[in-house]
């Protein structure tokens, strides 16, 4: 892995129709300067706000993730942040005319594409990570949502959910 920020060379766009909320959207991907981050640009009113892909900015996660930033708002992002993440990209502008990105095939392979044609160049600066060196928590008993981070020398997730619903019941996964 390059200890280099990496962005996209060129601009490309992405039509269809966002999955939760029905909407006709447009997605362009367009580079980004050094140390920008990723962040989303959606506009609300007569204004266009820019929404960084932050924890901070995550308002809501009942059936996906939304982020938001004075009033305005992103549905379902993991699939488009899964792809950038995946391929290593660190700084993009992520331009939406809706309020959801479009579902495409449901999966994350076709941002994949897009980007990987827009070309992927690493930049003059240099990449930053994150050190968990204690254990961290989250929980949200309304939404019924516990989230362990432990320090460890390995790349390791482990997910369970657990539906009281018998068509879905519990499910575990470990990733190392």
């Amino acid at each position: 892995m390059s200890d280099r920020q990496k962005t996209i060379e060129r601009s490309t766009v992405l039509s269809g129709i966002g999955l939760h909320t029905g909407h006709p959207a447009q997605l362009t991907f367009h580079p980004a300067q050094p140390s920008t981050g990723i962040r989303f640009r959606v506009a609300h009113g007569h204004e266009v706000v820019e929404i960084p892909a932050i924890v901070d900015n995550v308002v809501e996660i009942s059936r996906g993730t939304v982020l938001g930033k004075s009033g305005a708002k992103v549905y379902t992002v993991e699939h488009v942040l899964a792809a950038a993440a995946g391929l290593g990209i660190d700084n993009l502008i992520i331009e939406l005319t809706a309020d959801e990105p479009p579902a495409m095939d449901g999966s994350a392979f076709p941002y994949i594409e897009a980007l990987q044609a827009a070309g992927i160049v690493e930049q003059d600066a240099p990449r930053e990570y994150l050190q968990v060196d204690k254990t961290l928590s989250y929980r949200n008993d309304k939404e019924a949502v516990d989230i362990v981070v432990v320090p460890s020398d390995e790349f390791r997730i482990t997910y369970m959910i657990d539906y009281p619903h018998p068509s879905v019941g519990t499910q575990y996964t470990s990733m190392y």
